[in-house]
């Protein structure tokens, strides 16, 4: 008789911390959960503002020693640099005070680092907020790595819902983009025969669905908008740290997205120059269309990204028509090893362009 040898790990934050001034609890939050007094504040140049500063009054008053480092961009490089600084100065914990590049720098510097961090959003644009996992940026793209889960997240609604709206938007179509994540995990274990999750299935599917029961009240300039945002987002987080990776809330939708990343930083629409489009924007468009092709409700993504404000066409995205083809032609190459319902040998340019159209992308 063979014996039983599988083995799996999960780890979720100690304590998630979301609401009206939650900044000011950092103190007594750090006291609760880590050991040591030498803390380390990572935020980028806006964040340090927002809530940086704010944060390293509080744990100086609270007699911790603390540092800070800036970072500029979610690249290995920036990682090395925080991993250098925090051996240097023997660092106890870290806190990621940013939106995503930030944490997701923190996250990263602190796996490899063994040292726990706590995720300090100032946004709510995708739902890396809670995730094991991190996103860096390279030439070609980016690039998904096995990070450390925060130990606790500490989320202050009143710094997120002041954020650029189109940020929460974002992170709102991010999280309802886990239908279409969902659908191709089930196909990939009904043809492929892959591990699933059903628990992780269903927590990635609730996020998704409080977002959309709550479209009507996610609206710009109030605060419970980022209540419900965050919420959902942190749900989707902890949904990966039960699979043990990204499946819950990363299919076919997200590999479109990156393949728009991959084709290059020039996002043209009728000869202007827009800026680029919110990597949660993007897998919204991407779930609709994701979506038609398994034969569920695209209709209700549509809808509910409409009703929150999040692009529902490639117009509203800034990204021409014909790159909206070309990225669905070629999104299955994004992770091969991944099967979703594009199949392993993706769409034709002709199929590309019914299905863009059928769905009002195009």
């Amino acid at each position: 008789m063979n014996r039983f040898t599988k083995s799996k790990t999960m780890i979720f934050p100690r304590e998630i911390i979301v609401g009206h001034k939650t900044t000011a609890q950092v103190a007594e939050l750090c006291n609760r959960i880590i050991r040591g007094k030498n803390a380390l504040i990572v935020a980028d140049k806006t964040t340090k503002k927002l809530s940086g500063n704010e944060i390293l009054k509080i744990l100086k008053k609270a007699n911790y020693e603390v540092k800070e480092i800036i970072v500029n961009a979610a690249n290995i490089s920036e990682v090395n640099n925080v991993i250098n600084f925090a051996h240097k100065h023997k660092i106890d914990m870290l806190l990621g005070v940013g939106g995503g590049s930030v944490i997701d720098v923190t996250k990263l510097a602190a796996f490899e680092l063994s040292t726990p961090f706590i995720s300090v959003p100032t946004c709510a644009s995708h739902d890396g907020v809670a995730s094991p996992r991190a996103s860096l940026k390279h030439k070609s793209g980016s690039v998904s790595k096995t990070a450390s889960s925060p130990l606790a997240v500490l989320a202050d609604t009143e710094i997120i819902y002041k954020a650029p709206y189109k940020m929460l938007a974002s992170g709102c179509a991010d999280a309802i983009s886990n239908i279409s994540a969902v659908m191709d995990w089930k196909l990939a274990n009904r043809l492929k025969h892959e591990e699933y999750s059903s628990h992780a299935a269903v927590l990635a599917e609730t996020a998704a669905q409080l977002i959309m029961d709550h479209a009507d009240e996610i609206k710009p300039d109030i605060e419970k908008s980022a209540w419900i945002a965050v919420k959902a987002m942190i749900v989707s987080g902890v949904a990966m740290s039960v699979a043990g990776n990204t499946r819950p809330a990363s299919g076919s939708e997200h590999m479109f997205s990156h393949m728009l990343d991959h084709l290059g930083p020039g996002i043209l629409l009728k000869g202007r120059r827009k800026k680029k489009p919110l990597h949660g924007e993007q897998c919204g468009i991407g779930a609709i269309m994701m979506v038609y092709l398994h034969g569920g409700d695209w209709e209700k993504i549509r809808d509910s990204l409409k009703k929150i404000g999040a692009p529902t066409t490639s117009e509203e995205l800034g990204v021409s028509k014909k790159k909206i083809i070309e990225a669905l032609v070629r999104a299955h190459e994004i992770r091969p090893e991944r099967y979703t319902i594009l199949g392993e040998t993706g769409l034709t340019e002709k199929a590309a362009k019914t299905l863009a159209k059928q769905t009002g992308v195009i």
